[in-house]
């Protein structure tokens, strides 16, 4: 691969986790005034406007067959991944989340073995998400004795991370259909939008126009449409055309750092001694698994 496109590749995906990893904040802010799925549905209808107002051109597709793919992505990476973590949280701490969610490159790495004839298992990525996980915990549980299992909330974060994994290598599939890479993102959120309908019906979608149009409501809710939604998730695509499903998804390590980090800086929580050695093996974790041979 030419370095550029690869150094290219490592900087969408670090800007891509670290304002992913920020969004926390700003969710945990409107779940004050609107409700999981409302935010869910909000947040990628904006991305979709911004992203059609960005390029509106129609995406012409030239088999049917690919089609099939930009559905499956957009029921994996948009409906199901975000419904299947919310609900979790309601059924377990946040803490068993952010751990169970963050062992998704693992899934990654085992269907790109499998439908991904490019990205063969490497022993460094065992080692590296071995090194990953156990600093992903140090951190999610900062020295407490908060670990319990909660059987359906934890089996829902796992379902989730298999279900971004699919998404992941969806994309890099989809990716070698040579689309533009805006166009084939709105016609992902496109069908997120559509499977997220029947859970509308289901959980109601009635936001409260006055509370969404506070000031810092409507900063949170354009944030997590224009930046996490509309931009992340074209920096994301495009990080994995350039370096592949298994190297861009590693990245998502990095998540639980850049959320304590953020957390100190913005919340002023305190950082403990094991958050920082999470965060050393958390990165020492990602540099293994990224380095080549």
């Amino acid at each position: 691969m030419d370095t550029r496109k690869e150094l290219q590749g490592h900087l969408l995906a670090f800007m891509t986790i670290f304002i992913w990893g920020t969004t926390f904040i700003s969710t945990k802010l409107l779940l004050e005034s609107i409700t999981p799925v409302e935010i869910l549905f909000l947040r990628f209808a904006i991305g979709f406007l911004i992203l059609l107002l960005a390029y509106p051109h129609r995406l012409r597709i030239r088999e049917r067959k690919q089609d099939l793919y930009f559905a499956a992505a957009g029921l994996c990476g948009v409906t199901l991944y975000f419904l299947l973590e919310n609900i979790a949280l309601t059924y377990t701490f946040a803490s068993n989340v952010g751990v169970i969610v963050a062992i998704s490159p693992f899934f990654t790495a085992l269907f790109a073995h499998l439908f991904l004839d490019t990205e063969k298992l490497r022993v460094r990525f065992f080692i590296g998400f071995s090194v990953a996980v156990v600093g992903i915990i140090l951190i999610s549980f900062n020295g407490s004795n908060n670990l319990q299992l909660n059987p359906l909330g934890d089996i829902l974060a796992v379902l989730a991370a298999v279900v971004w994994a699919a998404y992941s290598v969806l994309t890099k599939k989809i990716s070698g259909f040579h689309y533009n890479t805006i166009q084939a993102t709105r016609r992902i959120f496109f069908y997120g939008l559509v499977f997220m309908i029947p859970a509308l019906c289901i959980l109601g979608f009635n936001p409260d126009i006055t509370e969404l149009t506070r000031p810092n409501n409507l900063f949170n809710i354009l944030f997590l449409g224009l930046g996490a939604s509309a931009l992340c998730f074209v920096t994301w695509n495009s990080a994995v055309k350039l370096l592949g499903a298994v190297k861009t998804s590693v990245y998502i390590y990095l998540v639980p750092v850049i959320t304590v980090i953020t957390a100190v800086i913005v919340l002023g929580e305190k950082i403990t001694g094991v958050s920082v050695l999470g965060i050393v093996l958390t990165l020492t974790g990602l540099l293994i698994s990224e380095r080549k041979a």
